[in-house]
């Protein structure tokens, strides 16, 4: 992808000694010899910390793809990272994703059976603190105080005390993940002396609040939506992330928040960004060329963050004898969708809507959930460029390209229109309606296909067309499941899927699984950590 700073210098940086000591006891972090005073003691150490607190959702190590893992005591290609984690915990327990390996425990997600003793939960849990914890090591230091003690002055000091708004956003980030997955989580900031004491636990209700009042915060100090360079996070970043947790503020806290949820979608809406022509563009190899749709992407490179568990992991894991077409020189057999999700497709859009990026719809039953080639392929992720120019890999494509979107203008149509329908305030009908529509349009090639089918009618707008749209829309992008429980249907019987459950036909399950756990090995660690109710 483009060769920002970000992922120019995310492979060069160690991680500073001083970090090691917070998870003694889960032996999770690596030992280096490094310390502040040399890591920090000119801009340029400052731009590769800054680089790794992106690279950590990116990236697993300081080698890449494997070798010097960032944490140890787990593989480092399938546990650790945080694109493949977040996508297992989103995507696989929904009608999206289902995985025909038999690694370890994967396949209880899809079963919502899984445990706290899960390997990959607690690589996700790890991940996640991991990076706030690089991030409170980079505010430690980033102080008007230490710039002054090293002698960097001027422009340096002036970018340095400006990206401190951008790690804040990173680690507010980072605990979002944690309030929506895991609810309960270890929290700590730059004021927490590491190795002085157990860290705390913050709630959810209470997770939530931090995370609101930090991306408020922040706002003044990040850069004006669209000025930064791409990669990075500005205001229209934080308002995004606001829309999306007041869009779920009833699930986190109890509380309705649906008005703030328009207020936060109209500032990303009017931030000037565009739908570009082409849904298949947004995720192929040179998807940097789409960012006036992105509001913020995480950069993935073939070349510089090498990584199994990236977007690399979401080319190669859909690809199988078919790899050519998916812009890799081997696939790896694993992950496909249900029949359930595609029906979305089949319903008023048809065959016609481009964002139906799917192949093997003809055996699309899936009787046996180890047999890759039962149950619809997905061809979403492609490592190819639009412009038909070689992969930055291109000899052995072994490694993508293709940027993740975190938050996309479409998303904030469809918060907009949701909370719209849930009786938010400042928005109205004829808004909400144009901004499906506009989805719609793009989705059949820049009309609205044979004899308008693809349009919607103000009598179309409800609660179950947004919840369908953002399913055709925003799949394996790491939304389903958070939305599934947001309309009460990922345990229940309301909604069944092949295999929900660990059934054939689907079934409920224990409506714990809305959850996750905070993983045993954690708690035994740090014994301020409480579980979460049923495990």
């Amino acid at each position: 992808m483009k060769l920002t700073i970000i992922n120019k210098l995310v492979l060069g940086f160690a991680a500073v000694i001083t970090i090691t000591s917070c998870a003694k006891k889960l032996d999770l972090y690596p030992q280096n010899d490094l310390t502040p005073a040399t890591t920090y003691a000119t801009a340029a150490g400052y731009k590769s910390v800054l680089a790794k607190v992106y690279g950590g959702l990116a990236t697993t190590g300081n080698a890449g793809p494997a070798g010097a893992s960032d944490i140890q005591g787990l593989d480092e290609g399938s546990q650790s990272p945080f694109i493949r984690g977040f996508f297992n915990a989103q995507e696989l327990p929904t009608d999206e994703a289902i995985v025909s390996w038999d690694d370890q425990t994967i396949k209880d997600f899809h079963g919502l059976k899984w445990t706290s003793s899960d390997p990959f939960l607690l690589g996700l849990y790890s991940r996640l603190i991991y990076n706030v914890t690089i991030g409170n090591e980079y505010l430690r230091e980033a102080t008007d105080d230490k710039l002054a003690s090293r002698n960097i002055t001027g422009a340096d000091a002036t970018d340095i005390k400006k990206s401190r708004a951008e790690v804040r956003f990173l680690r507010a980030f980072n605990y979002w993940a944690m309030m929506d997955l895991f609810g309960k989580t270890t929290f700590i900031t730059e004021t927490d002396l590491i190795g002085a004491a157990l860290p705390a636990q913050k709630n959810r209700a209470d997770l939530f609040t931090y995370i609101e009042t930090e991306l408020k915060a922040i706002d003044a100090d990040l850069a004006p939506a669209k000025t930064i360079e791409y990669g990075r996070v500005d205001q229209a970043a934080a308002w995004a992330l606001l829309a999306r947790i007041y869009l779920n503020a009833n699930v986190y806290t109890g509380t309705q928040r649906y008005t703030d949820a328009i207020t936060y979608a109209k500032k990303a809406i009017a931030a000037g960004y565009v739908l570009k022509p082409g849904y298949a563009k947004l995720f192929m190899a040179d998807n940097d060329k789409q960012k006036d749709e992105f509001i913020y992407a995480i950069n993935c490179d073939g070349s510089r963050t090498k990584s199994y568990g990236n977007t690399t992991f979401l080319v190669h894991a859909a690809a199988g004898d078919d790899f050519n077409d998916y812009g890799v020189g081997g696939g790896w057999y694993g992950y496909r969708t249900t029949k359930e999700f595609t029906n979305l497709f089949a319903d008023k859009t048809g065959a016609t809507d481009q964002r139906a990026m799917f192949t093997n719809l003809a055996k699309a039953d899936i009787t046996n959930v180890g047999d890759f080639a039962q149950g619809v392929h997905v061809k979403k992720f492609r490592n190819i460029r639009s412009d038909g120019l070689p992969v930055s890999d291109a000899q052995n494509r072994d490694f993508a390209d293709i940027d993740f979107p975190v938050f996309r203008l479409a998303e904030m149509y469809l918060i907009y229109a949701e909370a719209h329908l849930r009786s938010g305030a400042g928005g109205d009908a004829a808004t909400a309606l144009d901004y499906i529509n506009k989805l719609r349009f793009r989705a059949y090639g820049e009309s609205y296909g044979p004899s308008n089918i693809g349009r919607l009618n103000a009598s179309d707008l409800t609660l179950q067309t947004v919840l369908d749209e953002r399913g055709r829309e925003l799949y394996w992008e790491g939304h389903r499941r958070t939305d599934l429980i947001r309309y009460g249907l990922l345990t229940t019987n309301t909604y069944l899927w092949q295999w929900k459950g660990g059934v054939a036909n689907g079934t409920g399950a224990d409506t714990k699984y809305n959850i996750f756990p905070i993983p045993a090995t954690v708690r035994t660690a740090n014994s301020n950590l409480e579980q979460n109710a049923g495990y």
